[in-house]
């Protein structure tokens, strides 16, 4: 007799880009869920962060948040490990982690990725955490994923296709390493196989440009299918060289680069756009004291409550 599906096991979320994206939702006792995240204050908050930084003002459709952003991005986690897992094992061999676990890792890097972004995004990284603290959102949000949510993610066994095996336990370090930039000479300091995973984060095409590239477009009204997804993913395999992609795959990822180029000429730096970013500049420069207490590494629980919504509401 056929076994019923257990349908509580996940539930789903509706995205105009990607359509419905499943999380697991009801797991064991004393494990973590993927929805027990997403309702974590830290992943929240990116509701109120603007995705666009400053465009929404000049495109009135592209209100989309941070948050709808990163749990796109952990969608195409999922899809890139679909395509490439047979790929790594190839590449890899020796040493490496079962499917499950490295689902896991790159779907939880992709959700936290951006957790460290304060309001207008990239803008305060360049005006205000860079230039008086030496920090991005990148550094800012490893920390906070190491020393606020490492128990949580030390918790997360499974995501909707796959779990780890019994003697696994996600490293909340390898979670940070795959969402911080590479330093040189710093690759024989991972396992091999966590060094080609992180070209997955930072790259010509990446679980994050992958979503945000569908989503600025469709949101902006730019354009409803902004390049062949599929085409890109099925196409793209690790080799010896890295992330990899077949000369099949060439006009897929020629499409992803022409339309993230226009993107950034007609939508990020649309010329209203950026008088409003100087304006913005001039306010940050001439109120900074006013707007946070410090270095945000040694005020976490105020940082928390720092976005566009305090900032320009409250």
């Amino acid at each position: 007799m056929a076994v019923m599906k257990d349908f509580t096991r996940e539930s789903l979320l509706h995205c105009p880009v990607h359509g419905y994206i499943p999380f697991t939702s009801k797991v064991p006792e004393g494990e973590t869920s993927e929805r027990a995240l997403l309702d974590n204050p830290w992943l929240q908050r990116l509701r109120q962060i603007h995705q666009l930084q400053t465009a929404w003002w000049v495109y009135p459709s592209a209100e989309h948040t941070r948050f709808q952003h990163v749990v796109g991005a952990m969608h195409m986690a999922s899809r890139a490990v679909d395509a490439l897992y047979p790929s790594l094992c190839e590449a890899c061999r020796d040493d490496l982690p079962s499917r499950g676990y490295v689902e896991v890792l790159v779907r939880m890097a992709a959700l936290l990725h951006d957790v460290g972004h304060g309001p207008f995004g990239h803008f305060f990284d360049a005006h205000y955490l860079k230039p008086h603290y030496g920090l991005n959102h990148e550094t800012l949000g490893a920390h906070i994923l190491t020393h606020v949510l490492g128990d949580c993610l030390r918790g997360v066994r499974e995501c909707p296709n796959s779990r780890l095996r019994e003697d696994e336990s996600l490293d909340p370090q390898q979670v940070a390493t795959l969402i911080m930039r590479p330093k040189s000479h710093d690759a024989d300091q991972h396992p091999r196989w966590l060094v080609l995973l992180r070209s997955l984060f930072c790259g010509l095409y990446t679980v994050d440009n992958l979503d945000f590239v569908l989503r600025d477009a469709y949101m902006s009204g730019y354009s409803a299918r902004a390049y062949d997804l599929d085409r890109l993913l099925r196409y793209s395999f690790f080799s010896d060289r890295g992330l990899t992609i077949h000369q099949k795959g060439i006009n897929a990822l020629l499409k992803f680069v022409q339309t993230k180029s226009e993107l950034f000429r007609a939508v990020y730096f649309h010329r209203t756009v950026r008088a409003i970013d100087k304006t913005l500049e001039g306010l940050f420069r001439d109120s900074r004291e006013l707007l946070f207490p410090g270095n945000p590494l040694e005020h976490l629980e105020a940082y928390l409550g720092f976005t566009e919504w305090s900032l320009l509401i409250d």
